[in-house]
C-alpha cells in the first residue's frame, strides 16, 4: 500500500529521503517493511469526515484514510486533531476496528511506546495556543528539542553563576587571610 506523504509527515525510523536521493512523497509498506503503531492525522476543513469514517465512497473510489490505516496498514493507534476547534479524538485497534479510546486526564496512553499523546496549553515557536504534546503516563510533558536547548542553556548559565560567586567568596577568603597574615598560597 503506497500512501502519499503531507510535507511535514515524517515516519519514525523511515528516512526522509527516497533511496538517499530524493525528497519522500509516499510511504509504501512493502519497501519500508515497518507498519506503524501510531499515526496522528491533523484535519483540514472539509476532510474530517473522511479522517473519522463518516463518508460514503464509491467502489471505484480509493480507500479512505481510515480504511487505510484501519484495515490495510492496520494501525494500532489513530489520532485525529482538528487544530481549529482543538478538538482530539483517538482510536484503538481492537478486534480488526477501531474503538475510541477514553482519556485519563486529558491524555491517551499508549502503552506500546511507554507514553501519552496529550493537549497542552503553552508557547510553542512564538503561538499560544493547544498543541499536541507527547507525555509520560503521569502526564509530565516529553521536551521538544528547542526546550531541551532551553534548560541546558539555562542549567548552563546558574552554573556559570555559581562559579562566579564561589570565584568571588575564594577572593575575599584570600584577602581575609592576607589581613591575618597568612599567605594563602602557602596553605596546602
Amino acid at each position: 500500500m503506497r500512501v502519499a506523504l503531507p510535507r511535514d509527515a515524517e515516519v519514525v525510523g523511515v528516512s526522509r529521503l527516497y533511496k538517499g536521493r530524493d525528497r519522500r512523497l509516499s510511504y509504501v509498506n512493502w519497501q519500508e517493511r515497518l507498519r506503524p503503531i501510531v499515526v496522528v492525522e491533523l484535519s483540514s476543513p472539509g476532510r474530517e469526515d473522511e479522517d473519522l469514517d463518516r463518508t460514503v465512497r464509491e467502489y471505484s473510489q480509493p480507500p479512505t484514510k481510515w480504511v487505510v490505516y484501519e484495515q490495510i496498514l492496520r494501525v494500532t493507534y489513530y489520532f485525529v486533531f482538528n487544530r481549529y476547534t482543538s478538538e482530539l479524538q483517538a482510536f484503538h485497534r481492537v478486534g480488526g476496528h477501531f474503538e475510541p479510546m477514553a482519556s485519563t486526564d486529558g491524555r491517551w496512553w499508549i502503552p506500546t511506546l511507554g507514553l501519552s499523546l496529550g493537549l497542552w496549553q503553552g508557547d510553542y515557536q512564538d503561538v499560544n495556543r493547544l498543541w499536541l504534546r507527547w507525555m509520560t503516563e503521569e502526564g509530565e510533558l516529553i521536551p521538544v528539542p528547542s526546550e531541551v536547548v532551553s534548560a541546558a542553556e539555562t542549567r548552563a548559565a546558574e552554573a556559570e553563576k555559581e562559579a562566579a560567586a564561589a570565584k568571588l567568596r575564594a577572593e575575599k577568603l584570600a584577602q581575609l587571610l592576607q589581613e591575618l597574615g597568612v599567605n594563602p598560597g602557602s596553605i596546602d
